[in-house]
């Protein structure tokens, strides 16, 4: 698998494009993980970028959602790997985390989320100016992106990283993609 043929099965099955966006988000952190810690990029970054394809396929289903997705994985020629951190970072099925793949997919997708929310809640919705202490006061605001499991993020301590060097680190990436977001 690569990246083209993951981009093009993410056409086929999701519409939304913040979906779109947050899967690039995701998979632009996971990359620079990958990198932080000498693991493998191309795995990591499909990983992050595919973690939520069947989203709208599940329809909010949280007992198929990460199960159907792990099989689209699977097809496109994912390793077992991977698909095992797509399935995982759904916690609806108890799966344990084996990999620091695992853990560190189920870190980066809700700080994306994060970030992203904290970016369209500026005036100007641009990434550009978003500084680290913003998303860590963002953080801290329980009601501000309620959906956005902080303990998720936290967990971010499991794979060897501090909170706020997380943060800095899942930001200045993203900022450096913020043309494809277009934020």
């Amino acid at each position: 698998m690569n990246r083209k043929e993951a981009l093009d099965s993410i056409k086929v099955n999701v519409e939304d494009k913040n979906l779109v966006r947050h899967m690039l988000a995701t998979e632009a952190i996971m990359r620079a993980l990958a990198k932080r810690f000498d693991e493998d990029e191309e795995e990591w970054g499909l990983t992050g970028l595919l973690h939520e394809i069947d989203a709208e396929l599940t329809a909010g289903d949280m007992e198929s959602h990460s199960k159907l997705g792990a099989d689209l994985a699977r097809e496109l020629g994912a390793s077992e790997a991977m698909a095992h951190a797509i399935l995982c970072h759904n916690e609806a099925h108890g799966i344990p985390f084996e990999t620091k793949l695992d853990k560190a997919l189920f870190c980066a997708g809700p700080l994306a989320g994060l970030i992203m929310a904290a970016a369209l809640v500026r005036p100007d919705k641009k990434l550009a100016g978003l500084e680290a202490e913003s998303v860590k006061e963002k953080f801290k605001e329980k009601g501000f992106a309620a959906g956005v499991e902080r303990k998720h993020i936290a967990s971010c301590s499991d794979i060897g990283l501090e909170l706020d060097e997380f943060i800095e680190l899942a930001l200045t990436t993203v900022q450096r993609i913020a043309a494809d977001l277009k934020l």
